[in-house]
């Protein structure tokens, strides 16, 4: 039987593309961005009511696509082509060139891997289909996984580490691989299931091994074991939902980010803001982003 729970509003702010919550447990905080406003955003959540506060924003110039965090405080910041490092003083330098100067395309969804590396897709801005890549960061150099996606987003790994998965919005596909933590080698890409109903869009596991998903357009984040059989839905009061991470000290707080583009704000007023739900299970830990030596 399908569970079904009801995610409720966490803020009164509201943000054009808000994506990418990350949980920094050292220093208890949330992060995540505002993609079209070019902001990183953190807040504090309050663990008994789900509620979040804003507490400080990073704003750069153009679209801000993905944050991670160190153990340390830095940041590394995925912008529209290149990746940015921000050290805990509020320095930023350049650390890896992703996608070349003027592509068609910008960087979307992001993640660490159990070992620290950062890892990052693109999408394309235009109609083209199947020339997006993901790509590691390994030291300040990228290392490409894939060249032939149309819109990278959520990617997320088994508890052991073992298994990789990442979702290729367009054709509504969750893919697996095998996976070595020690080492960031791949096995072939596999595809695990594909949604017949809504599109695929940020992603997270928890601590059982099962993929929760947000549903763009469909005002939903869905739960699924890796055989792709549908275990529970979190309804959500905004249609373009774009991403869950499970946050709090005990890592039992679900919070998903949403999207006001192309919504009928007078339709559909709870887009744009964060919304905070308890699913009964507990995430699966954020590893932190190991930076590369200076």
């Amino acid at each position: 039987m399908t569970r079904q729970f009801t995610a409720a509003q966490a803020c009164g702010e509201v943000y054009v593309l808000g994506e990418g919550p990350v949980w920094d447990p050292a220093r208890q905080r949330l992060l995540w961005v505002d993609i079209d406003a070019g902001a990183v955003h953190e807040g504090r959540l309050d663990p008994a009511t789900g509620a979040v506060t804003a507490t400080a924003a990073h704003t750069f110039d153009g679209p801000v696509c993905a944050v991670a965090v160190s153990a340390d405080g830095e940041l590394v910041v995925a912008k529209r082509e290149v990746l940015t490092r921000v050290d805990t003083a509020g320095r930023r330098t350049e650390l890896a060139r992703v996608l070349p100067p003027g592509a068609p395309s910008r960087l979307n969804d992001g993640a660490v891997d159990p070992a620290g590396r950062f890892l990052i897709g693109s999408m394309a801005l235009d109609d083209r289909e199947g020339q997006e890549v993901l790509a590691r960061l390994d030291g300040t150099t990228c290392v490409r996984l894939d060249d032939d996606l149309t819109l990278s987003n959520g990617l997320a790994w088994s508890p052991a580490g073992d298994r990789f998965y990442s979702i290729d919005s367009t054709p509504h596909v969750v893919w697996e691989r095998d996976y070595d933590p020690a080492t960031g080698r791949t096995g072939p890409r596999r595809e695990l299931f594909r949604l017949a109903d809504g599109m695929p869009d940020g992603m997270c596991a928890d601590a059982e091994g099962n993929l929760w998903i947000a549903i763009f357009g469909g005002g939903r984040v869905e739960c699924r074991d890796p055989g792709g059989r549908l275990l529970a839905t979190v309804e959500v009061g905004a249609p373009n939902v774009t991403c869950p991470a499970f946050a709090g000290p005990d890592l039992d707080v679900l919070v998903i980010t949403t999207s006001t583009e192309g919504v009928d704000l007078a339709e559909h007023p709870g887009s744009g803001h964060l919304f905070t739900a308890r699913v009964g299970v507990r995430g699966l830990a954020t590893p932190y982003w190991v930076p590369p030596r200076s």
